[in-house]
């Protein structure tokens, strides 16, 4: 499949034709939830699933687009969308087996190698975060590489069903990749789905299920958030993050300390700030890595229920014990009301103000890859 076509041209959808863009993308179809309803799962209703942990009322939709209409938000960033893009080295990535590292991709897609797996998380490689070609938001910045560029992808992990999370024509094109498809981790109610699409490597997972893949351990737990691909489905397919494990790293040859096996990284997927990260926290006491949400949380009064600030991100990584996070889901599409160039700045302020290096918690540039050494650093 051609690589799609980007325009780097700042194109500036008007607010009111994004809220409209929403309603069309929320028209565009519907799942149903009940076979999972069980009443001694807390995270079940008869109606679908629901968060850990109780939040306030969602503020209206409309009421943001009507704000954004007057206020002309979001603002351009300061570098008129002219992110610096660096072109991963793909020789390396494609020959490495053994050193753990991660490319970020753009958005919340990177391209994890951990435990001898190529794994990609929640691929978006469309040029448009919709159901539709023509319409909805658009990628400010060009891909860093194709999805045939990168190395054979043995996994695939979705952390939720939005639009700019699980992309059709991503997911497609990972399932005819030369080599054999990889196989897809998906949330509760994700399967039939992707079924309907000809995939059918698939395995949904439960918060707190676990499967193996030779020597890495997967997770799925869970995040504060909804779902939703049409008017009708809200919540009737589960959201969450991924934990990844690798178990044997010392048998490979890789040094590690003493008491911190195995090599561990958090992939937060999208997410609200609660309790759930002290929950993940204390299950699995430490990770090597963590991949945090930091953008699409304006204005607050909207987005707080599903979208953590840079403040709150720092936090997270905190809650769960991270030696090292990296900061995604901003920068690509224009999806809430604060500049795309904004989350660094005030993440850089709050990694500050919490009293931790500034290399604890960082963002890269798109393309960009850290190669993690045996302990679990950046170099």
């Amino acid at each position: 499949m051609p690589p799609l076509r980007h325009s780097l041209r700042p194109s500036r959808t008007r607010p009111l034709l994004v809220g409209v863009v929403a309603l069309a993308a929320m028209l565009a179809g519907c799942s149903s939830s009940s076979k999972y309803y069980e009443p001694n799962k807390s995270n079940r209703t008869e109606t679908g699933f629901q968060n850990n942990y109780p939040q306030s009322a969602r503020g209206s939709f409309w009421k943001w687009q009507w704000e954004r209409l007057v206020e002309g938000n979001p603002k351009p960033p300061a570098n008129d969308y002219k992110f610096p893009v660096v072109r991963p080295d793909l020789a390396w990535l494609n020959a490495n087996h053994r050193q753990p590292s991660v490319t970020w991709i753009g958005h919340a897609t990177f391209l994890l190698q951990i435990g001898g797996k190529n794994v990609l998380t929640d691929p978006m490689f469309s040029e448009r975060a919709s159901p539709f070609s023509f319409i909805g938001p658009r990628r400010k910045v060009p891909l860093p590489a194709t999805i045939a560029e990168l190395p054979h992808i043995d996994l695939v992990v979705i952390s939720h069903n939005h639009y700019d999370h699980l992309d059709r024509a991503s997911v497609e094109q990972l399932n005819r990749q030369a080599g054999g498809p990889p196989l897809f981790l998906v949330p509760l109610g994700v399967l039939d789905w992707m079924n309907d699409l000809g995939i059918t490597n698939v395995r949904e997972l439960d918060w707190w299920d676990r499967i193996a893949q030779d020597d890495l351990d997967i997770y799925f737990v869970p995040a504060t958030h909804w779902s939703a691909r049409g008017l009708f489905d809200r919540s009737e397919s589960l959201w969450g993050g991924w934990v990844f494990r690798d178990v044997h790293a010392q048998a490979r040859g890789q040094a590690v300390p003493a008491g911190q096996e195995p090599f561990s990284v958090y992939f937060a997927g999208d997410t609200g700030y609660s309790k759930d990260f002290r929950d993940i926290g204390e299950r699995f006491e430490r990770f090597d890595l963590a991949l945090l949400p930091i953008g699409a949380y304006a204005p607050r009064w909207f987005m707080q229920n599903q979208h953590v600030d840079p403040k709150q991100a720092v936090q997270i990584h905190q809650d769960v014990r991270a030696k090292r996070s990296i900061g995604m889901h901003w920068g690509t599409f224009e999806l809430a009301d604060e500049p795309l160039d904004e989350p660094p700045g005030l993440l850089a302020e709050a990694v500050k103000e919490a009293g931790l290096p500034a290399d604890e918690f960082v963002t890269l540039k798109h393309g960009e890859t850290v190669r993690l050494d045996d302990a679990g650093a950046g170099r």
